[in-house]
């Protein structure tokens, strides 16, 4: 089994923004750096590169990143032990607040890629019925740390 994840967040500022610029000049460098990480399986993006361009919800202000991981662990050391750190630690810079999860964790089938409305299916679980065994986050131990 392998580890999905989808992330999404509402963009405070278009991304052609000069308060954004950080995060857009750094958006190739950090997805190389996850593509180069020990446990990275896959990751969605567009004709450029990245998934910037990709809309969900029908809101323009709304960016995606969906990826695909060997373990819990690979996802964490990338997000916490590379310069996508430094980044997370920015966010509320670039991003509004959640008023709900943003980011949802689930298994899959090796050499499974899931697909946005999956993806979307599982954020929509974890926000109605909460941590389950099909749709959790990283505070959920008990789903999060093994796989099934």
């Amino acid at each position: 089994m392998q580890l999905a994840q989808l992330n999404i967040a509402k963009a405070r500022y278009s991304l052609d923004a000069p308060e954004i610029s950080d995060f857009v000049d750094n958006l190739d460098n950090v997805n190389a750096i996850a593509e180069s990480c020990d446990g990275f399986v896959w990751r969605l993006k567009d004709e450029a590169g990245n998934a910037t361009n990709i809309k969900v919800f029908d809101d323009p202000d709304l960016l995606i990143n969906m990826s695909v991981w060997t373990s819990p662990q690979a996802l964490k050391d990338f997000m916490f032990k590379t310069l996508h750190r430094d980044f997370m630690r920015r966010k509320n810079e670039w991003f509004y607040p959640p008023e709900q999860n943003t980011y949802v964790l689930w298994w899959i089938e090796d050499g499974h890629i899931p697909t946005i409305d999956e993806a979307i299916e599982r954020l929509t679980l974890l926000r109605e019925q909460g941590e389950s065994p099909e749709a959790f986050s990283f505070k959920s131990s008990s789903f999060s740390i093994r796989s099934p």
